[in-house]
């Protein structure tokens, strides 16, 4: 039989019960669904995470060190720089949190970050409006802030647009707003000003409570990171004892690899429920094919006594199997990507993540059309080949 009649009689024959190949592919549509839509969203909160996190930046390392007897200082910096040679810069950052206004409003949890120039390099921070604080302005100690959106809203109103050359006031001393940058999360609330001024005119202490380390293209994350708690261990002479805690080194590999572990492992677990559904519906198959046979055994008799050969059978009933596995799937997919943008927007009122779009990608497409047919060759092999053994004359005589 050629594949063209096989399909008029596939078609056929589900056309000749709309309703009831509906209701026994509703398992396939749901479970793919299930598939499809879990996917899309998890995908779409890795790529919000990695946008708004600043995961993207796979070359930073955030260093943190306690020693026991004394502060860290920038000459510990530069030592670091000589003896860890894989690290492009290093960069101090300190961190005060205060009030902060513009004389008409207020901002009671302004999170302010002494850094240098070369800290949004390392996090990548996405310039909205104005510039960046300047070489200059880092080592001289300038008046100058860089401030996030939240911080606009906060003080000038989320209709603001363009507040680069307004002051705010911290503390005594009033501050010039050189540039805007994309807020880290919904309650991010930052600051921005050189170190030298945090440390002289705002928090008065000298420590710095952070190192940022920005490493060189192509070097080993893992190895950066061994060597560097490695030296710092060593410099500071930390006792075995507080080694685990006095030194801290996160890269954002690390992290990028923990997302994508986690998610993974959720995204198995949603997959595995659904998965649940689709045997459900493969065995509504199997019953609805079973079904099928049954009523057609005179059919069948018929078409094997005009000349049509077992493996024909078989492939006509397997086929009726698969193409509804197929008709499901694609509903599925249409029902899963509107539920993936249903839950995007629910996710996207969630403290911290922001925006979150689904990405549905056509691998996931591929492998949910992979399963529709393979679920249609498995639960319909058994009635396609319990046709294929009809004896024609018994099947002729069947009332």
């Amino acid at each position: 039989m050629r594949l063209r009649d096989l399909l008029y009689e596939t078609f056929t024959a589900i056309r000749a019960n709309r309703v009831r190949s509906l209701l026994t592919i509703l398992g396939i549509v749901i479970g793919i669904a299930a598939v499809i839509a879990m996917t899309a969203l998890i995908d779409g909160i890795k790529m919000s995470l990695v946008g708004q996190l600043g995961l993207n930046q796979s070359r930073l390392v955030y260093i943190s060190c306690y020693p026991e007897t004394r502060q860290v200082t920038m000459d510990d910096l530069k030592q670091l720089e000589l003896n860890v040679p894989d690290y492009e810069f290093v960069s101090a950052v300190s961190y005060y949190s205060g009030k902060a206004t513009n004389g008409t409003r207020s901002l009671d949890a302004a999170q302010i970050i002494g850094c240098d120039e070369d800290y949004f390099t390392a996090v990548g921070s996405k310039l909205v409006s104005g510039r960046l604080l300047t070489a200059d302005e880092c080592t001289g100690g300038s008046m100058s802030v860089v401030i996030d959106q939240q911080v606009v809203s906060k003080l000038w109103g989320s209709s603001a647009t363009d507040v680069v050359g307004q002051s705010i006031r911290i503390n005594d001393d009033s501050y010039s707003v050189v540039g805007v940058i994309e807020a880290s999360g919904m309650n991010s609330q930052m600051i921005y000003m050189p170190y030298s001024t945090l440390t002289t005119r705002v928090s008065g202490r000298s420590s710095i409570d952070q190192i940022i380390g920005y490493a060189r293209e192509g070097a080993d994350m893992n190895a950066i990171g061994d060597k560097t708690k490695s030296f710092l261990i060593k410099y500071f002479n930390i006792s075995e004892e507080n080694q685990q805690y006095a030194v801290s080194i996160t890269t954002m590999k690390s992290i990028m690899d923990q997302l994508d572990a986690t998610m993974a492992a959720f995204q198995l677990l949603m997959t595995t429920v659904a998965g649940v559904s689709l045997v459900v519906g493969g065995i509504g198959i199997m019953n609805m094919m079973l079904t099928n046979v049954t009523e057609r055994i005179r059919e069948i008799g018929l078409r094997k006594a005009l000349g049509a050969r077992s493996s024909d059978i078989t492939k006509q009933f397997l086929l009726e199997s698969v193409m509804l596995c197929i008709v499901g799937g694609v509903f599925g997919i249409l029902l899963g990507y509107a539920g993936a943008w249903a839950l995007t927007s629910a996710a996207s009122g969630m403290a911290g993540i922001g925006q979150i779009v689904p990405i549905i990608s056509p691998t996931a497409v591929a492998t949910a059309t992979d399963i529709c047919v393979l679920i249609g060759m498995v639960f319909g092999y058994g009635p396609a080949r319990r046709a294929a053994k009809l004896d024609p004359v018994e099947s002729l005589r069947y009332q």
